[in-house]
């Protein structure tokens, strides 16, 4: 660890915002104690390390840093390592600007489309929302990356984490639907971005295997169903 620094992560292994600190962590070289939470009897160091109980929790030298967003951005300005946000400001609003949307609505469509959707309705609004936000990310990553491989230019930066967090979950919607978001005819700099950002290292060693996480939203979906089915 650097400097003699002691880092612990609270997560949980699907999550894709404790799979971006992991990102974060690794891009800089550091290594860490992880702690895996079960969230339906959460640990009392969560609970003591965090007024929201959420994770992931970063502990760095006893002190908690929360939500995934800050910790990348914390992460970032305590250690030396590649710069994961730009040091010019206007830059830096814009990463933030598309990490946010990353989070807004590219989650909430595919969680819509295998968990929160009740109707066939909701579902297939939740792929035409998915459709939308990718497609708007594809003229969003052509603007930012001025040519280059990633969000952040050269190198990857908070977008490309905040979207790289969640592939494995995308690809697992497009197994349980069958159908392909990232298609290279319809947002081909995307698919060729998510290519190249499998293919690191540190996305390779963060991002859960696909068929473990279609194998988890399975049984997440039928526990839902099961639930919905003893409340009616």
């Amino acid at each position: 660890m650097a400097g003699g620094d002691e880092l612990k992560l609270l997560g949980t292994w699907a999550s894709p915002f404790a799979i971006r600190v992991k990102f974060a962590l690794a891009l800089k070289g550091l290594s860490y104690e992880y702690a895996e939470e079960d969230l339906a009897s959460k640990s009392d160091l969560l609970l003591s390390s965090n007024p929201v109980h959420k994770i992931p929790v970063l502990i760095h030298n006893g002190v908690p840093v929360c939500e995934s967003n800050v910790i990348v951005e914390y992460i970032d300005e305590a250690f030396a390592g590649p710069s994961i946000l730009s040091a010019d400001p206007y830059e830096r609003a814009i990463a933030r600007f598309w990490a946010a949307y990353v989070d807004d609505k590219l989650l909430a469509s595919w969680a819509t489309i295998i968990f929160r959707g009740k109707t066939e309705e909701e579902k297939s609004e939740g792929k035409k929302a998915l459709l939308a936000a990718l497609d708007t990310l594809e003229g969003a990553l052509a603007n930012c990356s001025d040519g280059k491989a990633f969000f952040g230019g050269d190198s990857v930066g908070l977008v490309d984490m905040a979207l790289g967090s969640q592939l494995s979950w995308l690809k697992a919607t497009e197994v349980i639907t069958g159908e392909e978001f990232f298609a290279s005819d319809k947002t081909p700099l995307l698919a060729a971005w998510m290519a190249r950002f499998t293919e690191l290292d540190d996305a390779k060693a963060a991002l859960p295997d696909v068929d473990k996480v279609v194998e988890f939203a399975k049984m997440r979906q039928a526990r839902m169903a099961a639930a919905a089915a003893s409340n009616n």
